[in-house]
């Protein structure tokens, strides 16, 4: 039971616990029996040493960590239940008394939630862009749905030049010698897609097939390998081929090809429809955003480190997520940007702290507004979710049963209606989008590459028209609420 509770210095509670004696006695004996069968003392059979014997030989304390581990959970959760808190860490233990016929006293450090001051968060002032939809967007997604699926074609004749992929030997030098990992046969580089160290693919412009050729370069300051970094580079290339990308013709056939519909224009018109369905969400979500982080500053709270780093962590599970659907791993990117995990990790602290103030406000905003979450709503989402797979909803619940998901939904939920209460109460001004000055021509794709090191992945939200492999209900609805997690954005 609880004794006792103080608050101490930076969101810290002690607790003073205790269990009493008969409970103590109980838990003494049964952690006896099991030490006792572990135990080899001349003069006893194995599991047969009397206990007065057995505390005698080895101190009474030796059936003190089996009694612990019996007593401690127990007491800890109901003394948690009797003070009305939760903690958001590991607590700290201090073990006072245990002795056979006497409670069991014990101190528990927990960290709990720090109080909030919140801002105003009604009538807020805010602008909203107002949603219009460019048909050179549509053409843009069909340039790079062509390119996507173009072919790579052999040229005999004709320099290198932008965009296309060459086949290539080379080997490099610094200082006169070679140096490991600069070599490569028949190696394949799309020119433009900077890929490679910064100043060799525009050399290779204008050289033509079976050309050797001599690149000069510099390798960065911060390159991941040492012995090469800030040096000065030779690197021997021949062209051995050039390719270039031959697009298929924008017509019908070529639609019924990569995607369900049977013409142009069908697939124009469901372009526009989840086009403009995209551009709305992105202008409620910017609208949702500028909300958050004005009652957030205004707001005034002490956030814990731990929910900064566990912040933290969630960042780099989104990038780890992202960089794996690029065909890459967390550790391979780490190398290549020339940072250690660490440095990797404090690049964020400072978002993560953005983040990680604006959770704790908005659950103190539902909190003080009295906003919870009812059994119909959890059904209602998990019947959302299975009609947008057409699965069964008794299916999805156990799935995500199964994955723990469902408190981190009933949180989601949570938070949404607060985002909604926001959006709800705010002054809202509609204005005209900020064009970017557009080219005359939509621009080639560039190769996928790892993201910036400071730049957080994003769900992709663009309209897909081509098919896809279908995924099972588990892997699509795991995927579902990994979105609408980011999307609440809210500590668990």
């Amino acid at each position: 039971m609880l004794k006792s509770k103080e608050n101490i210095e930076n969101s810290k509670v002690k607790l003073e616990i205790e269990v009493a004696a008969p409970d103590v006695d109980t838990a003494l004996a049964k952690a006896y029996r099991k030490v006792v069968k572990k135990v080899n003392l001349p003069g006893f059979r194995k599991g047969k040493i009397p206990r007065r014997i057995l505390e005698s030989r080895f101190g009474p304390e030796i059936l003190h960590e089996e009694a612990l581990e019996l007593l401690v959970p127990s007491a800890y959760d109901k003394a948690l239940e009797e003070a009305d808190i939760d903690p958001i860490n590991h607590p700290d233990f201090e073990l006072v008394q245990i002795e056979g016929g006497k409670p069991l006293i014990f101190h528990a450090v927990v960290e709990v939630l720090p109080p909030v001051e919140v801002g105003e968060y009604k009538g807020l002032k805010a602008e909203q862009e107002e949603v219009e939809l460019d048909e050179m967007q549509i053409e843009h997604h069909l340039f790079m749905l062509r390119e996507q699926n173009a072919r790579l074609v052999p040229r005999e004749e004709g320099p290198v030049k932008e965009g296309d992929i060459v086949m290539i030997d080379f080997k490099g030098y610094v200082d006169g010698e070679p140096f490991e990992g600069g070599e490569a046969e028949n190696y394949s580089l799309e020119i433009g897609s900077k890929s490679f160290i910064p100043g060799f693919e525009e050399q290779l412009i204008g050289a033509h097939p079976e050309e050797d050729i001599e690149v000069k370069l510099k390798f960065p300051d911060n390159y991941r390998k040492e012995d090469v970094a800030g040096k000065d580079a030779i690197f021997k290339v021949k062209v051995n081929q050039i390719k270039e990308k031959e697009l298929p013709e924008l017509d019908d056939e070529f639609v019924k090809e990569v995607s369900e519909f049977e013409t142009i224009e069908d697939m124009k018109a469901d372009l526009r429809v989840k086009m403009l369905k995209n551009a709305e969400d992105q202008s409620l979500s910017k609208l949702e955003e500028e909300l958050i982080e004005k009652v957030a500053s205004s707001s005034a709270v002490e956030t814990p480190k731990v929910l900064v780093d566990r912040q933290i962590d969630r960042m780099l599970g989104d990038l780890e997520s992202y960089l794996r659907y690029q065909g890459m791993g967390l550790d391979q990117f780490i190398e290549m940007s020339g940072k250690t995990r660490e440095e990797l990790r404090e690049d964020r602290r400072e978002e993560a702290e953005q983040r990680a103030k604006a959770n704790l406000v908005l659950d103190a905003i539902a909190k003080k507004e009295g906003i919870t979450v009812e059994d119909s709503e959890i059904e209602a989402k998990i019947a959302e979710i299975a009609e947008s797979y057409n699965d069964d909803p008794e299916r999805i619940r156990d799935i995500l049963e199964k994955q723990g998901r469902i408190p981190v939904m009933m949180e989601e939920i949570r938070i949404r209606k607060v985002i909604d209460l926001l959006v709800g109460n705010a002054e809202i001004k509609k204005v005209k989008p900020n064009k970017p000055e557009k080219d005359s021509k939509p621009k080639k794709a560039k190769s996928a590459k790892a993201p910036d090191s400071k730049a957080e992945p994003k769900e992709a939200k663009k309209a897909k028209t081509t098919a896809k492999p279908k995924k099972t209900a588990a892997a699509k609805t795991e995927d579902k609420e990994k979105k609408q997690e980011k999307k609440g954005n809210k500590d668990s």
